[in-house]
């Protein structure tokens, strides 16, 4: 690879790294070439963006970038696999899921809106985080869940005041 050819990569691998606010790191050396393409083909459902990447070139793009990767250069070791998404657990979920048939990708470090993962063992925790989609879902239901309770007690109170008031405050015990 020539030295323009390195610094294209660089470039486009910054790029990449701006635009994305959830950067996994892992290592899928040992697959075959059919479960390579069955991690592809799952990546592609689950729009994940999969690329075998060069430490080197990635380290110098992490450096190029204005985001800070703390520690998380240091796990570019071996083999390395970029995987970039926009929902921060779908990449840990794919994972999982993946190791029930085998024992590769190992996470090697993720960057998630600003916060770093490093290891293997911090799987279930990203797992375990939720999205932007599913947070809005919670506060959501959290909202409505007293706008129910009052539609019921209007409901089960026959519309009188005092049937309400009733309703209502069996419900707050």
């Amino acid at each position: 690879m020539t030295r323009e050819e390195k610094l294209t990569v660089i470039e486009d691998l910054t790029a990449q790294l701006a635009e994305s606010g959830i950067i996994y790191l892992a290592d899928i050396s040992g697959l075959d070439a059919q479960t390579t393409s069955n991690l592809r083909r799952a990546c592609f459902k689950a729009n994940i963006k999969l690329a075998v990447v060069k430490n080197t070139l990635l380290a110098k793009a992490m450096e190029a970038s204005d985001k800070d990767f703390g520690d998380l250069p240091s796990t570019l070791k071996g083999n390395t696999s970029l995987m970039l998404s926009e929902t921060g657990n779908a990449p840990a979920k794919l994972i999982k899921d993946f190791r029930k048939k085998s024992n590769k990708p190992l996470l090697k470090g993720a960057f998630i809106e600003e916060a770093i993962f490093i290891g293997d063992e911090q799987l279930e925790t990203l797992v375990a985080i939720k999205s932007k989609e599913e947070v809005i879902g919670d506060i959501i239901g959290l909202l409505q869940s007293p706008a129910k309770n009052v539609i019921s007690g209007l409901k089960s109170g026959g519309g009188k005041l005092a049937g309400i008031l009733k309703t209502l405050s069996e419900k707050e015990s």
